[in-house]
């Protein structure tokens, strides 16, 4: 029976990562898309800590209630702000940057995360060093956020956002060092470079994909000849 995934994306760019990349397996995605939450975290002095638990709890359980087999959140933010203790629902949640933090994880050398969206940094590395905390990991990063970049994605200027993060991309691959990025957004351009470089770059959709795939043991589609 086809798994049904609903997914939670904070912006709606994101919905093509997914959809390409589960796009040869047997799965029905349902995106819900809510940029406003993030916007008032970030803008709205008056808007609490509390009420943004109490929306994306609201959001969480509408999700659920779809009938859907998993959900997805791929905003990291989304994902600092869950309390999961505080859910009635029974469905799995898959949070995206989980996969790519043990992938992380598992390497000894030192190594590099870019970033385009500065708000994005600190609920992700806190996360990242409470997950290395909890398993017992110690990892050894730099954090660089690519400056002035992110703007052009939320402006729907795709093609120019990519452009400048594979300019960044190509001036700091050099050798042999660790690199990866951590926003969804990015992936487009950290892929063009790695097949440019023959370099590899680790980023969260691929990590994801594998782990998905995996948990609701999805099966490829069936060839039609």
């Amino acid at each position: 029976m086809k798994k049904r995934l609903g997914c939670l994306h904070a912006h709606y760019s994101n919905i093509e990562y997914i959809d390409n990349a589960l796009s040869s397996y047997d799965i029905e995605l349902i995106h819900f898309v809510d940029p406003a939450l993030m916007y008032r975290v970030t803008s709205d002095e008056n808007f609490k800590e509390a009420n943004a638990q109490n929306k994306v709890k609201e959001q969480i359980e509408w999700i659920a209630q779809c009938n859907v087999d998993a959900i997805l959140i791929t905003c990291t933010n989304y994902i600092a702000i869950l309390q999961e203790e505080q859910l009635s629902i029974s469905v799995p949640i898959i949070k995206i940057d989980e996969p790519y933090f043990k992938y992380i994880c598992n390497i000894q050398q030192p190594q590099t995360i870019l970033f385009t969206n500065p708000a994005t940094v600190k609920g992700t590395m806190d996360r990242l060093n409470q997950y290395a905390y909890n398993h017992q990991k110690s990892v050894d990063i730099e954090v660089i956020v690519i400056n002035n970049v992110f703007e052009l994605i939320m402006q729907g200027l795709k093609q120019e956002y990519n452009q400048e993060v594979s300019n960044f991309l190509n001036e700091i691959i050099k050798g042999d060092e660790i690199i990866s990025v951590a926003q969804l957004s990015m992936v487009d351009a950290s892929k063009k470079v790695e097949y440019k470089t023959s370099k590899p770059i680790i980023n969260p959709l691929d990590t994801l994909i594998s782990s998905v795939v995996s948990q609701l043991q999805l099966d490829k589609k069936s060839v039609v000849i």
